[in-house]
C-alpha cells in the first residue's frame, strides 16, 4: 500500500497545475461545495493542509463547536486578495504532513472531493490513481455523516464500482464509477447520474433527508 502522503501530496500538486491554467471568471464559478467558489475551496485546501492537531481545537473553540463556522474562518483567513496570492499560498503548503486528529485516509478524501468540486464545474477531467480513489470511498463508507462520512447515506445498500474492485455493504445495488461513488458517498448529489441500479432512488432520498 502506498505511502498516503504521497498520494496526497500527487494531488495537491495536480490541482495545482489544474488551477494555474484558469481564467480569473473561473475563480468565480461556483464550486460543488454549496456557497464556496472555486477561489473559496482552494482557500479552504489551504487552511487544510495547515491544520495541526492542536491547531483544529483552537480553531473549533473559538467557532464555538460549528464546523461550518470554523470552515468559513479558515477559508476567510487563507482567501488571497487575488487567485493568484491563494494558487501561491496553495504551492507553499503541499508538500505538508500535518493533519487533524484523523485517520490519514481522510486526507484523501479532501483532496479528491474537493478537486472534483472545482473540476466538475469548470469541466476538467483527471485520471485518479486507482488507489487514491479506493482508499477513499472505503474510509468514507465506514466513517459516520457526524464526522464527515458517508455510513448512513449507503445504509441498507451494497455499491460496486464498475472500474475498480470495489463493493461495500449488503442491499439493494447501486453502482457506477468509483469516483462517482465516492463523491455521492460524499454528499454531492451532481454524481448520481453516472449512477444505476435499483437502490438509486434511496441513495437520492439519502442525499436529501
Amino acid at each position: 500500500m502506498t505511502d498516503v502522503w504521497e498520494l496526497v501530496h500527487r494531488e495537491r500538486r495536480a490541482l495545482i497545475d489544474d488551477l494555474a491554467g484558469l481564467t480569473p471568471d473561473q475563480w468565480d464559478v461556483p464550486s460543488l461545495c454549496g456557497g464556496w467558489t472555486v477561489h473559496d475551496v482552494a482557500a479552504h485546501l489551504v487552511d487544510n493542509a495547515r491544520t495541526t492537531r492542536l491547531g483544529i481545537v483552537v480553531a473549533m473553540v473559538r467557532a464555538r463547536f460549528d464546523f461550518d463556522r470554523q470552515n468559513d474562518a479558515g477559508v476567510a483567513r487563507e482567501k488571497g486578495p487575488t487567485p493568484a496570492d491563494t494558487l501561491d499560498r496553495l504551492r507553499a503548503v503541499a508538500g505538508r504532513r500535518t493533519t487533524p486528529p484523523a485517520p490519514l485516509d481522510s486526507r484523501l478524501v479532501e483532496e479528491v472531493v474537493h478537486g472534483e468540486d472545482v473540476r466538475r464545474p469548470l469541466g476538467i477531467r483527471r485520471a485518479y490513481p486507482a488507489e487514491t480513489i479506493v482508499r477513499a470511498l472505503a474510509y468514507q463508507a465506514r466513517t459516520p455523516m457526524a464526522v464527515g462520512g458517508g455510513k448512513q447515506r449507503i445504509a441498507g445498500l451494497r455499491i460496486a464500482a464498475d472500474d475498480a474492485d470495489v463493493v461495500i455493504g449488503d442491499g439493494l445495488d447501486v453502482s457506477g464509477p468509483a469516483l462517482s461513488l465516492l463523491m455521492v458517498v460524499s454528499g454531492r448529489g451532481e454524481a448520481l447520474g453516472d449512477l444505476t441500479g435499483p437502490g438509486l432512488d434511496r441513495l437520492e432520498r439519502a442525499l436529501t433527508s
